[in-house]
């Protein structure tokens, strides 16, 4: 993409319009297009002009969010990021819009959005970024079949390197996987193509705090696996899906025979929380070659270094291609890092997590 990213933002409220003009234009690759209160105005801008991103709200009057976004994705399909309040009531509505085609979420409370918005500015202008490298056809094609922060961390924020060396393969494979920008069409595809005795997966994919239980129980309504937010201590169960819970780390711990899931607080890791550079640091730690790890769409690195050492401990890795990605940005470091064993389109990947548990 060339130029400045052009950005309209849809909001009825005018502090929230002038929050989001204001962080996003701090970003030098980022351009205010235009501001509008309800969905009726930004129509109107869009007869004009076409911008490269959208920002918009889930509660307007006279018309919904998630009303326009369908509207807007028949006629125009442009890159959106919702604007959702912290509710288990909005998580479910953000569910809606992602099926709709929204690339990704902004978090604002009812109290105080406007200072909240302020704290993230810089996760915010890295999900805008992120929305205008997406591939809206790609999107809808699968649907049809805080402040800057200060260095980024990395997983030892967490935990310490793994030891080099590969664990021998003694128990369950258990398969890791690691998702961002188009994730969670692109996880729903790869769930609902595995079998009901699949192997025991655990999942990290970015999204905020309260919508990963929406998301873990509409893949529960769709899957054959049985998929939930993790819990600290759940174990990891042929058959059985567990997804990180937002803004909390994952880890997999062995215990015995068994592996089993550890919820924790800590740092921005790779700028998420949960990130996926933990989860595959943990997996190289605790399962070694037991392990498959497995990286899809998503923009900017978290995950490649992870991806990397469960590959020296013995791990068999796989990376989403770039014809089937919506951001080719994670997969592209991970192979990049030189820790991919094979990379394959979205549609093949259930088949080789079950020919990888059949090898065992």
């Amino acid at each position: 993409m060339g130029g400045k990213i052009r950005v309209l933002i849809v909001d009825d409220s005018a502090s929230v319009r002038q929050t989001l003009s204001t962080l996003l234009s701090e970003d030098p690759d980022i351009e205010i297009m235009g501001v509008a209160n309800d969905p009726f105005m930004a129509a109107k801008k869009l007869r004009d002009e076409i911008p490269d991103v959208i920002t918009l709200d889930v509660e307007m009057p006279q018309m919904d969010g998630i009303t326009f976004l369908r509207k807007l994705m028949s006629q125009h399909p442009i890159p959106v990021v919702m604007c959702s309040s912290l509710t288990e009531t909005g998580s479910e509505t953000l569910m809606q819009a992602l099926e709709a085609g929204a690339v990704d979420i902004i978090l604002k409370p009812r109290i105080g959005a406007a200072d909240h918005l302020a704290e993230h500015a810089e996760q915010i202008r890295q999900t805008v970024k992120g929305a205008a490298r997406a591939s809206v056809s790609k999107l809808r094609a699968s649907r049809l079949k805080e402040r800057p922060v200060q260095g980024k961390l990395t997983a030892d924020a967490v935990l310490p390197p793994p030891k080099i060396g590969a664990m021998a393969k003694t128990t369950e494979m258990v398969v890791c996987v690691g998702a961002s920008t188009g994730g969670t069409e692109a996880l729903r595809e790869l769930l609902e193509a595995l079998p009901a005795n699949s192997p025991g997966m655990v999942i990290v994919q970015h999204m905020p705090e309260k919508f990963t239980a929406a998301f873990a129980k509409r893949l529960n309504s769709l899957c054959e696996v049985e998929v939930k937010e993790a819990v600290n201590g759940d174990p990891v169960l042929r058959g059985h899906v567990l997804i990180a819970p937002g803004d909390k780390h994952m880890l997999l711990e062995r215990r015995g025979a068994r592996y089993e899931v550890s919820v924790r607080e800590g740092p921005l890791v790779s700028r998420h929380r949960p990130s996926v550079d933990v989860l595959f640091r943990s997996a190289a730690r605790s399962a070694g070659a037991n392990a498959m790890g497995v990286i899809m769409t998503g923009m900017g690195d978290d995950g490649a270094r992870g991806m990397n050492e469960m590959h020296q401990a013995g791990a068999f890795t796989v990376a989403q291609d770039e014809a089937s990605s919506v951001v080719f940005g994670m997969p592209k470091e991970a192979i990049a890092h030189g820790g991919v064993d094979r990379i394959i389109p979205l549609d093949q990947i259930a088949r080789e997590i079950l020919a990888a548990d059949k090898r065992r």
